[in-house]
Parts: C-alpha cells; sequence; structure tokens
C-alpha cells in the first residue's frame, strides 16, 4: 500500500492518523509518499485550492469541523490560517528515506503534527530542524538534506510519479492497483481490504 498525502492538507493529515492501523489489521505494510497539492491541483489540474472554491469550500470547513469533533481532536491550526509552503518538509521526508528510512516515517508524523496539532508553520527548513524530531535523527545533517540536489531530484520525481500512477489529492491510497481518494474513502478501503477486493 501506499499513502500518498500532502503535509498541508489536513485531510491528510487526518489519514496520517489512521492509516497504518488500518493496513496492520489486514496484514498490510504501508509506504507513505509526500505529493505536492500545489503541482497536482493548481498547476497540472488548473483548479482554485479547494477551500477558495464556491460552495465547495464552505462544506470542506464543515467537514473538517465533523471529522475533528468524532475523532476529538484539537487542532491549533484552521484550515483557514495561511498555508505553509511544504516543500521543505517533503524534502526532508525524502532525504531522510534515503539515509535514515526507518525514521522517515516517525518523521513525517512529527512534521504533520507540528504543523497540524501545534500549529507551526515549517515552510523554513531552519524551524524544522530547530523543532522536535524522531529520537536519532541529525538535526544538522537533515538541514544539510533538506537544502540538497538529492532531495531536491527525489521530491521531483516522486511527485511526477504520484501523477503518473495517477494520484491528484489528498490523502490518496494506492493499493492492489486501485486508488481511494479523500479521508472519507478509509472505510471502502478497509472494506477492499477485508474482502480482498471485488
Amino acid at each position: 500500500m501506499r499513502f500518498y498525502f500532502d503535509f498541508v492538507s489536513p485531510f491528510g493529515y487526518f489519514a496520517s492518523l489512521r492509516i497504518d492501523d488500518i493496513a496492520a489489521r489486514h496484514g498490510r505494510d504501508v509506504e507513505w509518499r509526500p505529493m505536492l497539492l500545489g503541482v497536482s491541483v493548481l498547476k497540472v489540474m488548473g483548479l482554485k485550492p479547494l477551500l477558495e472554491t464556491p460552495l465547495k469550500g464552505d462544506y470542506l470547513r464543515r467537514q473538517i469541523a465533523r471529522h475533528k469533533r468524532r475523532h476529538g481532536l484539537q487542532l491549533a491550526r484552521s484550515a483557514d490560517d495561511p498555508m505553509m509552503d511544504p516543500r521543505a518538509c517533503a524534502k526532508a521526508y525524502y532525504w531522510t528515506l534515503a539515509h535514515a528510512p526507518q525514521l522517515a516515517k516517525p518523521l513525517a508524523q512529527v512534521l504533520y503534527d507540528r504543523y497540524w496539532r501545534e500549529g507551526e508553520d515549517l515552510a523554513d527548513p531552519d524551524r524544522i530542524v530547530a523543532g522536535r524530531l524522531p529520537a536519532g535523527l541529525d538535526p544538522s545533517a537533515l538541514r544539510a538534506g533538506i537544502d540538497g540536489d538529492e532531495a531536491r531530484t527525489r521530491l521531483r520525481a516522486e511527485v511526477e510519479e504520484s501523477m503518473r500512477r495517477g494520484v491528484f489529492g489528498s490523502p490518496t491510497v494506492e493499493v492492489d492497483g486501485e486508488l481511494f481518494w479523500g479521508v472519507d474513502a478509509l472505510a471502502e478501503l478497509e472494506d477492499w481490504l477485508a474482502r480482498g477486493g471485488w
């Protein structure tokens, strides 16, 4: 299974809190793969950000509030707060995946938590490494990695690959060649895993 997400996506954050438990219940592993909504939605699809779309934006605000209430989540960040540039977080992830792969998913979980639950803006790489990180991850090496060509090239390649696979939104889960888009699709995803597809 592959879990595609953008750090600025509240629905991606909500899915990140559940996706590994869902997979584990069905004997699956999950590869986490940051993508960029700014590329897939804005540049490729030519659409406005969802919250700026008439009618849909108001609905999504209500959906976010419902999800928070249902799952008892307290977030310092609102979906209407200024959105950070997620590229530094995504590059941090891909550098870590290459150099300390066992820490890549914990890093993504920490950064997602710091952004949404704690309300930190992590667009600046210095902010990323100054705060909480997974134990064993060297902040100075990570800081250099974020600015390096390796992470930049890997992020570009991963974003292109995600779109080649048909991924356009966050969260999207790819399993058995099928794509499940949106946090509300997690119920159908779990049904797919339980039944072995259909």
